[in-house]
């Protein structure tokens, strides 16, 4: 959620939450996450609702869903009280080409660029709003300065200064934009 365009913050282990078990005795819960959304200027009615969650590899949840159903219930009673919703996540939600690109571009998180080359990046992204890969390539690094480019643009992804729909191949079509302050 962190390279979400969307994501505004995630909180580890957010609440606590009592219920009673099955056999009636009390018990707490502590969800993984909470996840706060950026709203900007949307309306009311397209608000979007932050959400609470609990991530569990698939296998662990369908063995033991009647154990855990309790404190799932009482889960999804908070967060409609509070105005949130809840969600559980297994490693289908989690894995496949979102976490791959993430992977990927985590190496380019540390790396070291010009700051006139990342300003002109930037520059161009702010007057256009939105630009995919090979226009700022093209326009920016020609011939031999080529992967150069390619890097600093991944880098500006990974840093965060740049954003993009992660959920989307990391190819020369990829529409970039300014990361919202």
């Amino acid at each position: 959620m962190r390279f979400s365009h969307l994501v505004e913050s995630v909180v580890a282990q957010p609440v606590s939450i009592g219920f009673l078990d099955s056999l009636g005795r009390a018990q707490t819960y502590t969800p993984d996450f909470l996840v706060y959304y950026h709203q900007g200027e949307a309306n009311y009615s397209d608000y979007i609702k932050p959400m609470l969650v609990e991530v569990k590899p698939a296998y662990e949840w369908r063995e033991h869903w009647r154990d855990w159903m309790g404190k799932w219930k009482a889960a999804r009673r908070y967060a409609r009280e509070e105005g949130w919703r809840f969600s559980i996540y297994d490693e289908s939600r989690i894995r496949g080409l979102p976490l791959e690109n993430i992977v990927f571009l985590e190496r380019f998180e540390r790396l070291a660029f010009d700051q006139e080359d990342i300003d002109m990046v930037l520059k161009t992204l702010t007057d256009m709003e939105v630009a995919p890969v090979h226009y700022l390539l093209a326009r920016h690094f020609k011939g031999i300065y080529r992967d150069r480019g390619v890097a600093l643009l991944w880098h500006l992804i990974a840093t965060r200064r740049v954003e993009c729909d992660i959920t989307e191949p990391l190819d020369q079509y990829l529409e970039l934009w300014v990361a919202a302050p």
